[in-house]
């Protein structure tokens, strides 16, 4: 028996083995989560000092620097090492095992003795149980390989709206039209006519809802960040999710923002990112959209 077929065939293996992927690119969606943000900021400053013609980013300092000055300010997702924010030790590649050692360091850096977010691990292990989530319900398929990728992109999303307030395009864009070119393969969910038509109406939708209540209000109640994000759960699961994950986000948003704003007593001014609440929505329709929707009907009396 191969390994590939012990792993179709043995369930316990698979998901073990799904797990300790998800506890491993979670480990990783730490760093995007942290400096995807970081770059992005750095490439709109630097296109601004192009465009005003200045000779250095805006992110650097006043003063004229060398080249070798310039080349040691890169910053990407894989340069500089990982460091500690506190006293910039270098994370040894033992300090950076999933979870685990997290633990063994007991929440502290070893060099300083400063805390460390216990958010490291929590993402860790929210990426390992999202992928055994996903690797139960699907098996060892290439449709379950697709998913994870969905999965693990809404959790960086995610955080990152939740940071910065920002759904880059960098991020929805690709993963959308990744969504559509599936859809042409038995990779997806939707059929490519579904998938183009989600897209497309999951954009317009909150587009539409936008500027309706700018209309109203004079104000903008979300980003266009949050319309891609929809048109990207489009399409990778077809126009007919988009009213329960609409529903469910709104719900989840209202109730999750709410019972922040009681418990931190913010002000009402203070905006909300709905990227968070679109991503938990799309999760819950893509797992347990059927088994949602036959509850709401049996709850309502009727039967499908």
């Amino acid at each position: 028996m191969t390994i590939i077929e012990l792993i179709q065939t043995n369930q316990i293996i698979f998901l073990s083995l799904i797990f300790l992927l998800g506890l491993i690119v979670g480990s990783f969606l730490n760093v995007v989560i942290y400096r995807f943000p970081t770059i992005l900021q750095r490439q709109w400053q630097d296109e601004c000092c192009e465009y005003l013609s200045e000779t250095e980013p805006a992110y650097k300092t006043p003063c004229q620097q060398t080249i070798g000055q310039r080349e040691h300010s890169k910053f990407s997702l894989s340069y500089p090492n990982s460091t500690c924010p506190h006293c910039s030790h270098k994370i040894r590649f033992y300090e950076n095992i999933p979870v685990i050692s997290w633990l063994f360091l007991k929440g502290q850096c070893s060099s300083c003795q400063n805390t460390i977010s216990i958010r490291y691990p929590l993402v860790e292990l929210l990426t390992g149980f999202v992928s055994v989530v996903i690797g139960f319900y699907f098996g060892a398929t290439i449709l379950c390989l697709s998913l994870l990728i969905l999965s693990w992109s809404l959790i960086a999303m995610s955080l990152i709206d939740y940071d910065t307030q920002l759904l880059p395009d960098d991020m929805t864009l690709p993963i959308m039209w990744l969504g559509l070119l599936i859809s042409l393969f038995d990779w997806s969910l939707v059929y490519p006519e579904q998938a183009l038509i989600g897209a497309i109406a999951g954009y317009l939708c909150l587009w539409t809802v936008f500027h309706i209540f700018k209309l109203a209000t004079g104000k903008e109640g979300m980003g266009y960040g949050d319309f891609k994000l929809l048109a990207l759960l489009g399409a990778w699961m077809g126009w007919q999710s988009l009213p329960m994950i609409i529903l469910l986000s709104s719900l989840s948003g209202a109730v999750i923002g709410l019972s922040v704003k009681i418990l931190k007593r913010q002000k009402e001014s203070i905006p909300i990112p709905f990227g968070p609440y679109l991503s938990i929505a799309g999760f819950l329709a893509l797992v347990w959209g059927k088994d949602i929707t036959q509850a709401y009907y049996h709850f309502i009396g009727l039967s499908l």
